[in-house]
């Protein structure tokens, strides 16, 4: 175990993080486990290294019903991700992983794209209060991989991608998906498209439908993603859009 209270320990780490800096070249930082110590402590390391970017990992267990399926209101568990960037200091560069957004989509795309609306009319995690802090995600080692501890429905990623690439936060692929399933193609194609129209970690989302196999939204009045089986939702779509990239059960315009 490692005191972060200690001030050599402190100190020790905060040079190890600026000789990473200066000689070998990174310029940003994961904080792994980023619950087992205190926000004060990750604030000394970021404050005093400087990265341009930092992320967190804090991985909670979100609010369950007796269905074992995640409740519809998950403010607390998102409100835990917010309070950590605050404490670490909001206008810094400090981030955190949108484990709510993950826990939602999971379960969203197995036919219950209502979830995708919150009661608030706004994405259900963390994207939704605060979305340039959050960085959102399919899987990562942890929840896929080998260790499978959380995985995503392996046979619709790629609406996991279609959702995370199109809307605002900032989304973050995933190696495996990316190199080992043959995934490469669709998602660059994700890619282009929100880096064409400019979509970035605040971009303006508006939530168009929302059932259980229709999710519909526009981003920055320039992107229009569709998620779910549904097919005829050609009414749905504004005039002037064109289909951009698709795939199973997913569309964008």
């Amino acid at each position: 175990d490692i005191d972060h209270l200690n001030l050599r320990v402190q100190k020790e780490l905060v040079e190890w993080l600026n000789w990473l800096k200066a000689d070998i070249g990174f310029d940003g930082w994961r904080f792994d486990f980023a619950k087992g110590y205190s926000a004060d402590v990750a604030k000394i390391y970021i404050d005093r290294s400087e990265p341009s970017f930092a992320v967190a990992e804090i991985w909670t267990s979100l609010a369950y019903g007796g269905d074992g399926k995640p409740n519809l209101n998950q403010d607390q568990h998102r409100q835990e991700l917010v309070n950590w960037v605050d404490k670490v200091g909001g206008k810094g560069p400090a981030t955190t992983f949108d484990f709510t957004t993950k826990g939602i989509l999971n379960v969203a795309v197995e036919g219950e794209l209502w979830r995708l609306r919150g009661t608030d009319g706004k994405a259900p995690g963390m994207v939704g209060w605060w979305p340039a802090k959050a960085v959102t995600f399919v899987d990562n080692h942890d929840t896929g991989s080998t260790q499978h501890m959380w995985p995503f429905p392996s046979d619709r990623v790629m609406q996991g991608y279609a959702y995370i690439l199109t809307h605002p936060g900032t989304p973050c692929i995933f190696y495996d998906h990316f190199f080992d399933w043959g995934l490469k193609e669709e998602i660059d194609r994700l890619v282009s498209v929100r880096t064409r129209h400019g979509i970035h970690n605040e971009s303006k989302l508006q939530i168009i439908e929302a059932d259980a196999d229709l999710y519909l939204a526009e981003i920055d009045g320039k992107v229009i993603v569709k998620l779910g089986p549904r097919y005829d939702v050609g009414n749905l779509i504004p005039g002037g859009f064109k289909v951009a990239a698709h795939g199973n059960d997913y569309a964008v315009w």
